[in-house]
C-alpha cells in the first residue's frame, strides 16, 4: 500500500484525521499561531493533559488526546528557531517529522495532518522547510513499517500551500 501525500489549504483544527500534529512550544501550554488554535478548538482538557506531560525539547515530540478536536490525538512537537540552532535547524526539523511518525505509528494512526512547523513565529523560510518536511517523510515511510495512509501538509496561507502542492506534483 503507497500512502498518499496531499498539500491541503485548510484550518488544521477543523481536519476528521487520526492525528493532527501541533507545532508547540517546550512548554506544550498553547502559543501563537497553530499552537494557539490548537489549544483553543481542543478546550481546558488539553491544557491540562500538557500540564501533566511538563514539556518537550526541540526535535521531539509527545502525543495527547484530541479532545474536542475532530482528530482523536494531537502529536506536539517543538520545531527550531530559524538562525538560533547553530546550524542545527534543519536535523531539529527533520526529527519533528521523524519522532511526530514514530508516534503515529505506536499509536495505530493512519491518516495524519501537519502544519508548516517552525516556518511562523520560529522565523524558517517556508522555502527551506517544506522540502525538508516532504523528504523526510517519504524516508519514514519507505524505510519504516507502518499503516500511515495519508500524510496531509496542511497549509494556512495560498503561499505556504502553492510551495507544498508544487514540490509534491514534482515528486
Amino acid at each position: 500500500m503507497k500512502t498518499q501525500l496531499l498539500a491541503i489549504k485548510q484550518d488544521i483544527t477543523t481536519l476528521e484525521v487520526d492525528a493532527i500534529v501541533n507545532a508547540a512550544n517546550r512548554r506544550l501550554l498553547g502559543g501563537g499561531g497553530v499552537d494557539g488554535a490548537i489549544h483553543n478548538a481542543a478546550g481546558e482538557e488539553l491544557y491540562n493533559a500538557c500540564l501533566k506531560i511538563g514539556g518537550c525539547m526541540e526535535g521531539e515530540a509527545v502525543i495527547t488526546k484530541g479532545f474536542k478536536l475532530p482528530a482523536k490525538w494531537i502529536i506536539h512537537t517543538v520545531g527550531p528557531i530559524y538562525g538560533n540552532e547553530n546550524g542545527r535547524e534543519s536535523d531539529m526539523l527533520r526529527s519533528c517529522y521523524m519522532m511526530s511518525l514514530h508516534l503515529a505509528v505506536d499509536n495505530n494512526i493512519k491518516t495524519i495532518a501537519f502544519p508548516n512547523i517552525s516556518t511562523g513565529v520560529y522565523g524558517y523560510p517556508i522555502e527551506e522547510a517544506a522540502p525538508i518536511a516532504i523528504q523526510t517523510v517519504k524516508d519514514f515511510l519507505e524505510e519504516e513499517r507502518h499503516d500511515i495512509e495519508k500524510v496531509y501538509f496542511v497549509s494556512f496561507s495560498d503561499n505556504d500551500y502553492e510551495i507544498y502542492k508544487n514540490l509534491l506534483s514534482q515528486q
